[in-house]
This record gives C-alpha cells, structure tokens and sequence, in this order.
C-alpha cells in the first residue's frame, strides 16, 4: 500500500518569534487560517487514507499534535527523541512502515511548503508512485525554477526517463548545492536544472537497501533496532539507535551518490515557505510592497514585512525592507537581508538563562 510521510519535526528558528520550540512553524498558522501540517494533510488526504497518513516529529510535539490534528491517532506518529537529520527519519519511517507493510510505498513530504494546485501535485505523485512501483528506483521532485534562487539546491537532469500524460521524468545527472548568484543565474537561463524540492516517492525496502548501499552503518543501526519492534526493548533501542547513529541528510547520505534516482518535473507553484522573507512572495502586497498580517500600519515605508497576532498596533513610519514581528511579549526588528541568518540572533538570545522562555 501507500503511505504519506510528513516530516514534521525541527524548530523553524527563521520564522522566530512566531515559531518557538514549544509551537514550532509546522504548528501555527503563516500562510492560511490552517497550521501548516495541516495544510499538509488536507493537500494529501485526497491521494492517500487518512489512516495510512504518517507523521515524523520530535517526541516532545508529538502530543500537541496529536491534540491539534483529530485525523490523527497515535499509531500514526514516529516520535524522535531528537533531532538527527533527514536521513535517519526517514529511514525510521521506512523500517517501522516495513515492520507493518511489506510492500508499503512511500510518499515523502514536509510539514512546511506551500503547492498548488494540489490536482497537479496529485498527477505528479501518482506518476511517482507507478515509478517506484515498477523497479528499484528512487523518486524525487524537481520544481521549474521562477527565478534564480540561491537559496534552493537543485537537481540537474540527465536524459528522459519517460513520459506519462504530460508528465517528464528524466535521470538525475547531479544534485547541486545552493548556487552563488551567477551559477543560480545560469541554472535557470539554462532549463536543465530544477529546485530540489525535498519530496520522494519510493518503496521502504528501497530507500533502506540504497542506504545499506551508501551508508551501511545507517542501515545496520536501523535493522539493530528493527529487531526491537514491537517489543519492550523497542523503546531503549530507539534511544540507542539516536545516539549512535550518523545524522546527514537523505541529499547528502544516498540521492547524491544512488545511481537509481529519478526526478519527476513538478509543474506546480512551490515554496519551501522557509523564512519570513517568503512571505513577500506568496502573500498580496500593494503597491507599496508591504505584505500586513494583523493590526499593523505602513507609513510612508516600502517592501516590509509586518505582523501583529495581539492586541494593539504595530507602526512602522519612513523605513523600508524590514520584517517586524509582535508575538506574545515579544517584537522581532530586522532588516530583510539579515533574517537567513536569524539564528545568530538566537544564540545571542540563548545565552542568557533569563531570556530561555522566548526560544
């Protein structure tokens, strides 16, 4: 069968102070009145049952969630102790759906990005999964680039690996890592290469036999705790398997060196929506260029980013390119070209023990 994957864990630091640790980005609402893994689970929920939706998240969110999403039950929840890259929660995923469903296929997606028309997302998928159903291959979705983004990895494509009701798929010839501004440049001038979107289709005993491949102490870690399910020793071989194990990216550990990835061209509108700087993107803004949430006004200030989720009103008066944010006893200033590196600004806030209940 099927299964969607949703990756939901990590702390959305740059969409700090709206997202803390206790309610990261995934779990409050930035681009609709929905938190974004729900927007995630209803984009989905059409493709795939909603009992066979599969949520990864840090331990400590998953009761919120499960508080948050009612679809959900407790059996559709992979709880990390902690945090250690895409690679091993996804593996995770894989070794727990191989556990209940031999022939499980998976759907990877994050918590976090914005697509439409979620129709076309459901072509492209279903193209994907008649893919990874066919043969060992490894799926993953490449956006057409609308700009050139330096924030973005990107895929180059090989040759044509088929194409089904206009739907391309090509072999993958190389995953790029976020260019400088003129190779991003040429990227999307020269069409050959596309956003790497961070979503996957493959088998689960796929994706564990290309990680054996390409990171067998991964894998032997992985089928160490594997051997514990479903019984008391599952739960310390867990905390083991956290410890021990590597943590790298799926990117980095296999899809870059795997000689069976596939890339799907994904013809859809796509954002990662990964700082407050997307909002300018895919919010409406006049001709100002000032995107306003809340009780906010714009005085003779241009290209800003303003929100407000409290009482009272926020007033910016001459200034531009900034984002101001005011949340919960807290006002965020800073200029657009500095908000990638917002975790800066935290470690300087972690720093001293009296400020801890603001991360």
């Amino acid at each position: 069968m099927e299964y969607a994957v949703i990756m939901a864990g990590g702390r959305g630091e740059r969409f700090w102070p709206l997202s803390r640790r206790a309610k990261p980005k995934q779990l409050i609402p930035i681009i609709s009145e929905k938190t974004m893994l729900e927007e995630t689970i209803d984009r989905i929920a059409p493709l795939v049952p909603a009992e066979q939706i599969i949520v990864v998240t840090d331990r400590e969110l998953q009761q919120p969630i499960l508080d948050m999403v009612d679809s959900l039950s407790a059996e559709q929840i992979i709880a990390e102790p902690h945090g250690k890259n895409t690679c091993l929660a996804i593996g995770l995923a894989a070794a727990e759906l191989l556990y209940r469903d031999r022939d499980a296929v998976m759907i990877v997606l994050s918590s976090d990005h914005l697509i439409k028309p979620a129709e076309k997302l459901h072509e492209i998928l279903r193209e994907g999964l008649l893919i990874a159903r066919a043969g060992d291959h490894l799926v993953t979705i490449g956006i057409n680039p609308t700009r050139p983004d330096i924030d973005y990895g990107y895929i180059e494509i090989g040759s044509q690996f088929a194409a089904e009701a206009g739907i391309l798929s090509y072999q993958v010839a190389a995953f790029r890592e976020k260019p400088d501004r003129v190779t991003a440049q040429q990227y999307y001038l020269g069409r050959r290469h596309l956003w790497n979107s961070g979503m996957f289709v493959w088998s689960a005993r796929s994706i564990l036999d290309a990680i054996g491949r390409c990171r067998p102490r991964v894998r032997e870690a992985l089928d160490e705790y594997s051997e514990t399910m479903g019984t008391p020793a599952q739960t310390g071989a867990l905390e083991k398997l956290y410890t021990e194990a590597e943590g790298v990216s799926i990117d980095v550990a296999v899809l870059e060196s795997a000689e069976n990835v596939v890339v799907i061209r994904g013809d859809v509108i796509w954002d990662d929506v990964g700082s407050w700087l997307a909002l300018q993107r895919i919010k409406k803004t006049g001709v100002d260029g000032n995107v306003k949430i809340g009780n906010v006004l714009p005085v003779d200030s241009f290209e800003m980013t303003m929100v407000n989720d409290g009482d009272g009103i926020v007033a910016c008066f001459g200034v531009s390119d900034l984002v101001v944010v005011k949340t919960d006893g807290i006002v965020l200033v800073a200029h657009k070209a500095h908000v990638p590196q917002i975790k800066k600004l935290l470690a300087e806030i972690g720093k001293d023990e009296k400020y801890a209940e603001f991360l």
